[in-house]
């Protein structure tokens, strides 16, 4: 699996050696920036969706623990770089995943990415395990995942769903929009015994929320709250037999 990742090191020589022998050795890894103080990496890390950060100890005005304790909702695994060995307890109690000295040893690196690889993993895996139960066995209730978790909603509260290429827009009656890293495929399925119908490639519809129907080759519906909506003609059957 992919890993998003940045890279934070003072130094631009170890910059510049680590991120070649990602580069070449550890192609999972997707380096999408780089930082050189603990102020640039944390912008990075506020800002970005991070599943791994390499990150060196010592570095001007602070350390890489200042760094962690100005990070309130850390999702992501951490990699420490550095030419010292007695930050190692401290690292255990930052709750690093791996501790690299310098100079780097591919093997080394090599092993510590695929041991956070491993744990992302395992992670995505449990996830989905959290995901499948909720959505089967939970009457009126479905689960859309979270970086840091899942969320709960109900089934009656969403308006449609959108196809966003591998995501899925959600649309809810209290006018809010959640985007979810779910397939509308998935949504579909998940909700096919809920009342929804896949009126369009793009979208999957609350029957409850149709307040009327416009003909036309494959027509459109009109919801409760104003948005029409375009029907595929080769589904246009389908949803006029929930009117039946």
């Amino acid at each position: 699996m992919k890993l998003n990742a940045i890279l934070v090191e003072d130094e631009k020589i170890s910059r510049d050696i680590l991120s070649n022998y990602l580069a070449k050795y550890c192609p999972n890894i997707n380096l999408i920036a780089q930082a050189e103080n603990i102020q640039q990496g944390l912008e990075l890390i506020q800002t970005n969706n991070l599943d791994v950060v390499f990150l060196d100890v010592e570095m001007p005005y602070g350390n890489a623990f200042d760094l962690l304790d100005k990070v309130e909702n850390k999702t992501f695994e951490t990699i420490f770089v550095t030419a010292y060995n007695n930050y190692a307890v401290d690292a255990l109690n930052a709750h690093a995943s791996y501790y690299l000295m310098k100079p780097i040893e591919i093997d080394e690196l090599i092993k510590a990415v695929d041991y956070v690889t491993d744990i992302k993993t395992k992670e995505n895996a449990l996830q989905e395990q959290i995901l499948v139960p909720k959505i089967n066995t939970v009457q009126g209730k479905i689960t859309i995942p979270l970086q840091d978790g899942f969320e709960v909603i109900e089934t009656k509260d969403i308006m449609f769903c959108k196809a966003d290429d591998n995501y899925t827009e959600i649309y809810l009656n209290t006018n809010k929009k959640k985007l979810v890293s779910k397939t509308l495929k998935y949504f579909d399925e998940a909700l096919q015994e809920s009342g929804f119908a896949r009126i369009h490639k793009s979208y999957l519809v609350n029957v409850n929320e149709i307040t009327k129907y416009v003909k036309g080759k494959g027509g459109s519906v009109v919801l409760s709250n104003g948005k029409e909506l375009s029907v595929s003609a080769s589904r246009k059957a389908n949803l006029l037999a929930y009117f039946k």
